[in-house]
């Protein structure tokens, strides 16, 4: 039994905030992503596998490498099949075969090329056939998907660049020796790293929607809580788990009904001008920081169960918007100076 991806996201001690910016990336994937930075040994590995494990399955078309949803996806499956070289079949022809299966993590390695990442040309079948086609990379599979990318500053700029622009935009167009054609990539994506090993280029660190820093808890009692749990899971896992299924149910729940109320969230004018000047005081470049700021803050509120944005979740937004945004201090003082700067900005 594998133990990341089993072990109960709810029985997970502590580390509130790395859990709460995966689960508001799992309701709205248009935050364009997490980044989580830390030391190792915090839980992040465990966190992102724990949560896939909870999600409810997803209907696939079967067959279909890129993840597609029969339910909204299946013009887009034809046209892509059409793209790869396969005959385009009649309408009475169109037959598809639907399967369920489990929301997966897919693991982007820290050595992964640009072809591997975004895909290529199949030589091979070009070399049989002399016919051009597409071989699909990770981020067709990462289609619905959560992807991590442990160690994300250690992967070359241009791969980073290119996983983020699918990550803000929802599609990926694959360019290959005169082939063009865009598919799918709307996924979680989480990426973790730890400062000490160097940092990623503040154009990069801008396109992460939500950030968080993580550290391993300075609490006698909670440390002794996760090896209590730890041991427990490894000796019987099967009862753990049981154990904990009810909270993980409950979880799944809430973060369905916070999907289905999201689009129904709406925010006042007066809220615009919060997270206006709050940006504003910060010293952030563009306007990118503006708009997750409000994607999370109503986010949050459908987390919450709420139909209407409020300070308070604004105020939540701002400290996993602004953490890697915000230059005039070290990382290590951030927090601090992100609570001067929403009160600077409030008075005002």
């Amino acid at each position: 039994m594998n133990e990341y991806t089993n072990y109960p996201f709810s029985a997970i001690v502590g580390q509130e905030e790395m859990k709460l910016a995966l689960i508001l990336n799992v309701i709205n994937p248009g935050l364009s992503g997490v980044l989580i930075r830390g030391e190792k040994g915090t839980g992040k590995s465990t966190a992102v596998r724990s949560l896939a494990n909870i999600l409810p399955e997803i209907e696939v078309i079967e067959g279909s490498c890129f993840n597609l949803d029969p339910a909204t996806e299946l013009e887009t499956h034809w046209q892509i099949m059409e793209a790869m070289g396969h005959a385009k079949p009649g309408t009475g022809e169109r037959k598809i075969g639907v399967t369920r299966r489990k929301v997966e993590v897919v693991e982007l390695p820290v050595g992964a090329t640009e072809d591997r990442v975004a895909g290529t040309l199949d030589i091979e079948h070009a070399l049989k056939t002399g016919e051009k086609r597409i071989e699909p990379g990770i981020l067709a599979k990462a289609h619905r998907n959560i992807l991590y990318v442990d160690e994300v500053n250690l992967l070359d700029d241009h791969v980073v660049d290119i996983m983020l622009d699918a990550a803000a935009m929802g599609v990926h167009t694959i360019e290959r020796e005169g082939i063009s054609f865009t598919h799918p990539s709307r996924f979680t994506l989480v990426g973790t790293m730890n400062p000490e090993e160097g940092d990623l280029r503040p154009q990069l660190l801008d396109r992460f929607g939500l950030c968080v820093v993580v550290k391993g808890t300075t609490s006698i009692e909670e440390r002794v809580e996760i090896m209590k749990r730890r041991l427990s899971f490894e000796k019987k896992p099967e009862a753990f788990i049981e154990a904990w299924r009810g909270e993980d149910e409950a979880l799944v729940d809430k973060i369905e009904h916070a999907r289905n109320i999201y689009p129904e969230v709406i925010a006042s004018e007066d809220c615009l001008k919060t997270i206006a000047s709050i940006c504003l005081e910060a010293g952030v470049d563009g306007h990118r920081a503006d708009i997750i700021m409000l994607k999370a803050a109503k986010t949050l509120a459908a987390w919450y169960g709420e139909n209407e944005v409020k300070e308070g979740h604004i105020l939540k937004a701002a400290e996993f918007v602004l953490p890697h945004r915000t230059r005039r201090l070290p990382m290590m003082e951030m927090e601090e100076s992100i609570e001067k700067i929403i009160h600077r900005s409030l008075q005002g």
